[in-house]
C-alpha cells in the first residue's frame, strides 16, 4: 500500500493512503489526526467477502497508526451501502459462505470496538448492512431528506441476526427495534432522526463532513484511555455475545440461509431487481 500527500479542501494537506483497485480509500488530516474512509464499490457498496475484508484490514490500519478519529463515508451518488451482497446468500458455494460470514462477524466487531471514536457520514440510502455499519459507528450525520436507512431484512424474507438486533435496540431502544425490525421500516432522515437512529440531519455531504470533524475534535480534550473503557463498558453485552457465539451464529446463519423458504425469497427479490 502506497501512501502519498494530498491538497485538502481547506488547503492542508493529509496523508492519503491508496491502492490501485481499492476499494476503500483512505484520508489522513495530519493536523487533527482524523481519517475519513471512504467506501466506493461500485454500483452501490454493496458488502462482499472481498470488500469487507479490505475495510477490517483498514480499519485494523488506522488503529495501528493511533487515529484520532474516523469518518465512514461514501464515494457513490445517492448510496451509503445497500447492505450485504444478495449474491453471497443466493445458491452459495458452503465454504465461500463460511468465509463471508466469518469475516463480516470479524469486521463489525472490528468497527465496534474501534478504540478510536467514530462517525458516519451517511450520504445516501443505507438500508441492512449499511444501517448496521452506521449504527456501529459513535456518532451518526445523515444528508436529507430524500435518503432512507433502516434494518429491512424482513421485507427480503430473511431473518437479521441477533448482533444486528442487539446494536439497534442499544441506538434507539428495545420497543422502536421491536417495531423496525418486524414490519422492515425504512425510515426517511426525519423520521430516523426523531427516533434516534441518526443524531443530525444536514442538507449536504459537505455540511455533514465538517459536522462530523466538529463530534471528533471533542475527543481531543478526552483521555484516550477514559474514551476505550466507557466505550468498552457501554458496549460490552453486545460485543460479548458474539465472541461467546461466534461459531453457534456461524453455524445457524449458513444452515438458514441454504433453506429451500430462504433461497427461495432470495431468488424472487433478486429477479424483481431485474425489472
Amino acid at each position: 500500500m502506497l501512501r502519498r500527500l494530498i491538497l485538502s479542501r481547506n488547503n492542508t494537506f493529509i496523508n492519503c493512503r491508496y491502492a490501485s483497485q481499492s476499494m476503500v480509500q483512505t484520508t489522513v488530516d495530519e493536523k487533527s489526526g482524523i481519517a475519513t474512509v471512504t467506501m466506493n464499490k461500485s454500483p452501490v457498496n454493496s458488502l462482499n467477502l472481498e470488500f469487507l475484508d479490505e475495510i477490517k484490514t483498514e480499519l485494523n490500519k488506522l488503529e495501528k497508526d493511533k487515529v484520532k478519529g474516523m469518518m465512514l463515508t461514501s464515494g457513490l451518488q445517492k448510496i451509503f451501502s445497500a447492505g450485504l451482497d444478495i449474491t453471497e446468500f443466493y445458491n452459495p458455494n458452503p465454504d465461500r459462505l463460511s468465509k463471508f460470514w466469518s469475516t463480516l462477524q470479524d469486521t463489525w466487531l472490528t468497527l465496534y470496538k474501534t478504540p478510536f471514536p467514530t462517525a458516519a457520514i451517511i450520504n445516501g440510502h443505507s438500508p441492512a448492512g449499511g444501517c448496521l455499519f452506521a449504527m456501529s459507528c459513535d456518532y451518526r450525520i445523515m444528508v436529507g431528506p430524500k435518503y432512507t436507512i433502516g434494518l429491512n431484512e424482513t421485507k427480503l424474507g430473511i431473518v437479521a441476526p441477533k448482533w444486528f438486533i442487539d446494536t439497534m435496540v442499544a441506538v434507539i431502544g428495545q420497543r422502536k427495534a421491536e417495531i423496525s425490525l418486524t414490519t422492515g421500516k425504512m425510515y426517511t432522515t426525519d423520521e430516523a432522526l426523531h427516533i434516534g437512529l441518526i443524531d443530525e440531519s444536514v442538507p449536504d455531504v459537505n455540511t455533514a463532513l465538517t459536522q462530523g470533524n466538529l463530534f471528533l475534535n471533542n475527543f481531543q480534550r478526552i483521555s484516550p484511555w477514559a474514551y476505550k473503557m466507557t466505550k468498552d463498558i457501554t458496549r460490552q453485552s453486545t460485543v460479548q455475545w458474539l465472541i461467546d457465539n461466534k461459531q453457534k451464529d456461524l453455524d445457524f446463519v449458513v444452515t438458514y440461509l441454504q433453506s429451500a423458504e430462504v433461497q427461495k425469497s432470495l431468488g424472487l427479490y433478486l429477479q424483481s431487481l431485474k425489472k
